[in-house]
């Protein structure tokens, strides 16, 4: 580089050109200052002699880079720290704020990281306090230097193991933070009458980022609203229990610009959530909680700050921690009361009402009076709480807000309508049945009373012969549905809370009644023509949501004798006298909007699912076969019957259909309706039989395949037992399965067809429940691989001679993964004695593996890691094969077997903690296999043996690395699977225990002189008691030692840091 002058201009490159290639190159000439810590005093004489911005900005940038990615000499981390910190003090008033901020960070971070190398680093809070008695500027600096510090240190760096930033943190913890918080008190109160100023907004700031400091050293979620108790330390009483501390927020809030008073609530919201105990004694308790009160009850009073959204928001959540934090017996003991409650009460109800403004914020005010009157029954005061005369109109104001916001949709198009969105609608569902329960009877009244007329209106509409008011009937059916989902969530609040009792029982009948009144009107006269509008899909999606909930809590055995009084309010309203009846209705529901239903998705998958979930208790199933309206089902289950089946976009359901009809089939256990029942299919596979190879290419045959192979996949998960196993089978052995071969050679370059077929093989080869068990003199697991192996060869052969496509994984990748779970399900499914196939000449296996092998070679190493199913498949697959089919490995050539042991090397690194346990798995087969038939054998005699002699041979430190790689894991990482790592650490230990010397060796050097004796303990240690056997025994005592080791390592290793 000829000069600085050189160097300002490549940095206005970097940070200002609009030509990607200029910066591009800017960026390569200028990477050696971040990457080579030679460059670091050039950056020093950067800072000291560059005119530019932009030039600061660089040497900054690339020493924050090197202090986190470099291990400093702590000599070096001290000058630069130093250099800093007066650098600041000199220039910072003449820089560039975006420049100050970068320094800022580097300081801070070089604090954080030498935070327990020398106390010096501990000196930042003495030497900031110099910047604060200083000019605006410096004082500026002063307190943005503490913010970012307690952010710095608050956060994880990925330079640093977890255990030192939780010890960094600890440490901050207990030794400065309380004096930075003193110190932003402080501030904010000699700033007091600069109203609107920076120096506010920065002490604010530095508050709440105090706050907000991760006390307990556990991680969590800066995006989300939501925060727990606040752990502040016992030694920060005094200061809370000053009256001044709450006040000076409320009077920021009170006198500060909109983006001051946010931060001041939020720091109130912190303060109303610390823990309990921090305070005191129960009187100091409630004085602050009166303080609490007070504030927000004069806040309530005078709106002040509330026409501003984020304090409207911030100020709801404060008053949603009310009731977390403290017992309603305390709220209903402190000054002012009945006062506050009423305020909140009204607060509430013009929220709810002004539900375009309020959005979200309305979900905490919800949860406030939700908790409150959950705990009336444990009050044992005699005051009055008043929630029995609020919480009605709670309720009230609710469900009229919510037939107000759907007047919007009608003339708004981009109103989200919360019915659409299951998510929001649980959010606003969460807490009013707790309030209805509360009040059952008035809540329960109100909603009747304004369901009937709506009701009434709905059931006129269905007697009309014309057309009516489309936008009426819409309207009227998206409030029945807001109505029916509210009462499904009360129903839905007897099986988690347990209410009971017989006005609660008869109220629940009086609901349901009216709901199960409305499921008859639905599908009947003008409305049966209305499926394709989408207020009627959501009128029918709250049905369905409410026939789940009133099912599992009044539907069965054990329901109908605990409800007497529910079923004989329903007998005197609609005659159903028991649940038999009860059943039948819900399933002509499921079977009319299956039947009605051609392009809903939304609406065939919650039907769908209800049915699945019927059919999969064994008692319900059992009610459930003894209905007319099921054996009709199970008889007549084709297209011409459920329209649905026929559209493609609901080719999906078709499985979920089937798997729920299959599970009734099987319920029988008769092989003679089984058959009559797979009818159906039967003609469909005639009719392909039928079809030429020149026309098997057609859409129509596309589309019948899609669908049949989704039908047999449901078929093949409802088989749970060996009988209904065999069912399925024969059925399609031998006839049937030559059209799957077809369909994969003709069709394999179409990801449409071939993943529902493959799909459903990986499904049909699943050994789950031992369904797979076949008789010890039959055939047939034998014959099931060969087809495997057939189909699995059609389709390889055939994808890896296709060109690559843009989405490799749709068109390629996802197949393959499937081939290779079909494969490993079958290699692990323990129902083939697969050494049959060699003995007879059989090439079924030896292809099968092959074309699987070349298929998973096909694919990039990063692009397997990439992937997660991909990786999933590929990785259980390289499992199996090491622990059931070792010589197919050993057999390779060089290159590849290195390759596969290369594959799991990168496993063990990274991915999850089940990939990591394979690829353990994996290595210890093959370690334990040379230790045992080389190492401790005779001269190998076998050919795998000689095959992996030879492989060691050509690469002499495979084990080696091997042995690296889990040594860095169980050391540095934070692995939960430290029991299956050990397993192969000691195979290959065991090999070769100079490997085991030299990678002592390499770790220690990697630590400094004084840390080296006691790491040098702990693997002395490692191999205590432990003898040159793998056997059980010594296995455990190994993975005994290692635990210790780790421990002991990580203690020592951070005690030399401390000391």
């Amino acid at each position: 580089m000829e000069g600085l002058a050189q160097l300002e201009i490549l940095c206005e490159r970097l940070y200002n050109s609009q030509d990607s290639v200029e910066r591009a190159h800017a960026e390569r000439t200028l990477n050696c200052f971040s990457v080579n810590t030679d460059y670091i005093s050039q950056c020093q004489y950067i800072l000291d002699n560059a005119l530019t911005p932009y030039a600061l900005m660089l040497a900054s940038s690339s020493l924050l880079k090197q202090v986190t990615e470099q291990s400093l000499p702590l000599q070096l981390r001290l000058d630069i720290r130093n250099y800093l910190i007066n650098y600041l003090a000199t220039r910072g008033p003449d820089l560039e704020p975006f420049v100050v901020g970068s320094l800022i960070q580097l300081f801070c971070r070089v604090t954080k990281f030498g935070w327990l190398d020398d106390d010096r680093f501990k000196d930042v809070i003495k030497e900031v306090m110099n910047f604060l008695s200083q000019a605006p500027y410096h004082c500026a600096i002063g307190l943005k230097i503490l913010n970012q510090l307690v952010s710095e240190i608050n956060q994880p760096n990925s330079g640093l193991p977890s255990m030192l930033q939780r010890k960094i943190a600890s440490s901050f913890k207990d030794q400065s933070l309380f004096q930075v918080f003193q110190i932003s008190l402080t501030s904010l109160r000699q700033l007091k009458n600069d109203v609107g100023s920076k120096l506010q907004e920065l002490a604010l700031s530095l508050s709440l980022s105090c706050l907000s400091f991760d006390f307990m050293g556990t991680s969590f979620d800066e995006s989300s609203d939501e925060i727990g108790t606040v752990q502040i330390p016992t030694s920060w009483r005094p200061v809370l229990e000053d009256p001044l501390t709450l006040q000076i927020f409320f009077d920021y809030y009170a006198v500060t610009q909109s983006h001051f008073s946010k931060e001041a609530l939020e720091c109130l919201l912190r303060l109303a959530s610390v823990r309990r105990s921090v305070l005191t004694n129960d009187t100091t308790r409630l004085k602050f909680l009166s303080h609490l009160m007070t504030g927000t009850k004069e806040i309530l009073q005078t709106g002040t700050g509330l026409a501003d959204h984020d304090n409207y928001h911030s100020f709801c959540r404060l008053l949603g921690r009310f009731k977390v934090n403290y017992q309603l017996s305390e709220l209903i003991n402190a000054d002012g009361y009945i006062d506050w409650i009423r305020l909140v009460a009204d607060f509430t109800l013009k929220s709810l009402h002004s539900w375009q403004w309020a959005g979200s914020s309305v979900y905490y005010l919800l949860g406030l009076w939700s908790r409150l009157v959950t705990s009336v029954r444990f009050l044992k005061s005699d005051t009055a709480s008043l929630l029995d005369e609020y919480a009605p109109k709670i309720i009230e104001g609710f469900i009229t807000s919510r037939f107000d916001s759907l007047q919007s949709e009608f003339s708004d198009e981009l109103f989200e309508d919360p019915l659409d969105n299951v998510e929001l609608l649980q959010d606003q569902l969460d807490f009013i049945p707790y309030l209805c329960r509360f009040q059952y009877e008035s809540c329960g009244t109100y909603i009747m009373k304004i369901m009937e007329p709506i009701l009434q209106t709905y059931m006129d509409g269905a007697d009309l012969q014309c057309r009516a008011d489309k936008i009426e009937l819409s309207l009227a059916e998206v409030k029945l549905a807001w109505i029916v989902h509210i009462v499904a969530a009360i129903l839905k609040t007897k099986q988690i809370s347990g209410f009971s009792g017989e006005l609660q029982e008869v109220l629940d009948a009086e609901l349901s009644a009216r709901v199960l009144q409305l499921i008859h009107v639905t599908d009947s006269g003008l409305h049966s023509k209305r499926y394709g509008e989408l207020s009627k899909q959501r009128l029918d999606c709250a049905i369905l949501t409410f026939l789940q909930q009133f099912r599992k809590s009044y539907v069965g055995d054990h329901a109908m004798h605990s409800s007497k009084q529910l079923y004989a309010r329903l007998s005197e309203l609609l005659g159903l006298h028991d649940h038999f009846l009860l059943l039948d209705a819900v399933v002509r529901k499921i079977v009319t909007n299956l039947k009605s239903y051609t392009e809903s998705k939304e609406v065939i998958e919650q039907t769908l699912s209800i049915l699945l979930e019927m059919t999969s208790g064994s008692m319900t199933g059992k009610l459930l076969l003894k209905l007319d309206i099921i054996k009709s089902i199970i008889s007549h289950h084709d297209r011409e019957h459920f329209p649905f089946l026929d559209d493609y976009r609901c080719s999906r359901s078709r499985t979920t259909f089937y798997y729920a009809i299959a599970s009734l089939i099987f319920m029988e256990d008769s092989l003679l309706k089984f058959k009559s029942s797979m009818d159906p299919l039967l003609q469909v596979f005639v009719s392909l039989e039928s079809t030429s190879d020149a026309n098997f290419r057609s859409d129509t045959v596309k589309y019948v395949l899609i669908g049949l192979l989704r039908d047999l996949r449901g078929i093949a998960m409802a088989t749970k037992s060996r009988r209904t196993y065999c069912f399925l089978f024969d059925w399609l052995y031998p006839a049937r399965l030559p059209i799957i071969l077809s369909a994969i050679a003709h069709w394999t370059d179409t990801p449409e067809v071939t993943t529902p077929l493959l799909k459903f093989i990986a499904e049909l080869v699943l050994n789950k429940s031992e369904r797979l068990a076949f008789d010890s003199s039959s055939p047939n697991g034998i014959l099931l691989f060969r087809e495997v192996s057939k189909l699995i060869v059609a389709y390889g052969s055939r994808i890896l001679a296709l060109h690559n496509a843009a989405d490799m994984y749709t068109f390629k990748y996802k197949g393959i993964w499937i081939c290779l779970t079909i494969l490993t399900r079958a290699l692990a499914g323990n129902y083939v004695n697969f050494s049959v196939f060699e003995l007879y000449g059989d090439r079924s296996l030896a292809d099968a593996l092959d074309v699987a092998l070349q298929m998973t070679l096909s694919i990039p190493l990063a692009d397997v890691l990439t992937f997660r199913k991909l990786a999933q498949a590929y990785f259980a697959f390289l499992e199996i094969l090491f622990n059931s089919h070792l010589a197919f490995i050993l057999n390779l050539d060089t290159s590849t077997f290195m390759y596969i042991v290369g594959s799991l090397e990168s496993g063990l690194k990274g991915l999850s903690e089940n990939i990591s346990t394979q690829c353990a798995s994996a290595v210890d087969k093959l370690a334990t296999f040379y230790f045992v038939h080389i190492v401790t054998g005779e001269s190998p005699s076998s050919p795998a043996a000689l095959s992996l002699a030879r492989h060691v041979t050509n690469c002499p430190g495979l084990f080696q690395e091997i042995l690296r790689t889990l040594f860095e894991i169980i050391i540095f990482g934070d692995n939960g699977n430290q029991w299956s790592l050990s397993k192969p650490m000691l195979s290959l230990i065991l090999i070769n225990e100079e490997m085991l010397t030299n990678i002592k060796a390499q770790i220690l050097a990697s630590h400094s002189l004084d840390q080296q004796q006691h790491l040098s303990l702990c693997f002395d240690k490692l191999m205590a008691d432990i003898t040159r056997s793998l056997d059980l025994k010594n296995r455990d005592k190994f993975t005994q030692n290692l635990t210790r080791f780790k421990n002991e390592f990580r203690a020592k290793r951070y005690a030399t840091i401390l000391a």
